[in-house]
Order: structure tokens, then C-alpha cells, then sequence
């Protein structure tokens, strides 16, 4: 099987019972290609907070569900070592915001991975860094 396949069934399989990122936020997967992954989930209004605006943690949400799908791309369980989120713009109402997530660097057990959430006119909403650390398992049997 290819990178590119096997990035490909690991996103698909991880996704099929991610009930978080697909039925709780409303995400959907877009791409899982070797460390790198994309997500988008619209703005509805169960996302709004006091301000009338994307509450800052579904966007978190959106950025965080990313890295997982790129930093477990290589079908090595991995999970969060710790990460760290900047908010640039409020998400509006009917927004449809997209998590690009790409592979900074890959060392040993450790990742470095950068997510870029923007809008549907292209503008950054937040910039969200994991780092990821591998531990035992595989997402789907080798």
C-alpha cells in the first residue's frame, strides 16, 4: 500500500467512529494525506457564544480533531504532547471554516505540526501548533 493509500483508509477509519468531529461538531474530513490533513465544519448557531460569534473552543475543537488525522496519517497511534492556539478573527454565523494541518517536522516519536483555520473567504481565523508523540498501537492492523 502507498503513503498516500494507507493516509488515506487511517483517516477513513478514524473518522468513521469519531463521534466528537463528525456527529457532535458536525465536522467533515476532507484529505488525509501523509502528515497532513483537512477538515471543515460550518458555523451553526449551536457554536455561538455570548458574543454571537464562534465560541474559541469549537474552533480549538476544529484545529485540534486536524492534527490528530495528520500526526496519525502514518498509522502509528499518536496523540497530543501539548499544543497551543492563537485566535486572529472571529468565526461568523454560517461561516464555513476550513483546518489545513501540515507536518512541521517528524523526530523520532515526537511531531511538530501546524494547523491554519480559515474562512470561506480565505481570511486566517487561528493558528493552532500540536506537538504529537507517538505511543503502542496502530489505527488499522498491519
Amino acid at each position: 500500500m502507498t503513503p498516500q493509500a494507507l493516509a488515506h483508509q487511517v483517516g477513513e477509519t478514524m473518522f468513521a467512529v469519531d463521534v466528537a468531529s463528525k456527529d457532535t461538531m458536525g465536522m467533515e474530513l476532507i484529505s488525509c494525506e501523509p502528515g497532513r490533513a483537512v477538515i471543515r465544519m460550518e458555523v451553526k448557531p449551536l457554536h455561538l457564544n455570548g458574543h454571537q460569534i464562534c465560541h474559541g473552543g469549537f474552533i480549538f475543537t476544529l484545529a485540534d480533531s486536524t492534527f490528530a488525522f495528520a500526526c496519525n496519517s502514518y498509522n502509528k497511534v499518536a496523540v497530543a504532547a501539548g499544543c497551543s492556539i492563537e485566535f486572529l478573527k472571529p468565526g461568523q454565523l454560517g461561516d464555513v471554516l476550513t483546518c489545513e494541518g501540515v507536518e512541521q517536522t517528524l523526530s523520532g516519536r515526537h511531531g511538530i505540526y501546524d494547523m491554519k483555520v480559515s474562512n470561506q473567504r480565505g481570511e486566517v481565523i487561528a493558528m493552532f501548533r500540536g506537538k504529537s508523540a507517538q505511543i503502542q498501537g496502530t489505527v488499522i492492523p498491519e
